[in-house]
This record gives C-alpha cells, structure tokens and sequence, in this order.
C-alpha cells in the first residue's frame, strides 16, 4: 500500500464533502445523496484492487 491510495481516498472524501455542503445549501438533498453515494463506490472499487493485491500476496506466501 502506497500513500498515494491514502490521499486519493482523501482527496475524494473531501471533494464529495463539499460538493454535497453545495448542493444541500441550495436544496438539491437528492443530488447531495447520490454525490456520496457516488464517493462511497469510488472509494470502495479502489479498495477492491488494493485487497485483490493483499489475497494474492497471502496465496502466493503461503504457496495456496
């Protein structure tokens, strides 16, 4: 794991925050959800290839 993943999620979860800070002041609520909703998928497929990399490290240890 690189600290570059770190900032990227950090990155992502504070432009989803102020996007949706945006869009809930001018009441657009659903937008704002699908917006996080939105962060959330992105966040959560980088940490797919990151944990498909940590499974294959441990297969390949341990000779599986």
């Amino acid at each position: 794991m690189d600290i570059s993943l770190i900032l990227k999620i950090g990155g992502i979860g504070l432009l989803v925050s102020v996007i949706c800070q945006v869009l809930s002041k001018s009441g657009r609520d659903d937008q704002a959800m699908l917006v996080s909703i939105a962060g959330i998928i992105i966040v959560l497929m980088f940490l797919i290839k990151e944990f498909s990399s940590l499974i294959n490290s441990i297969k390949s240890i341990f000779g599986l």
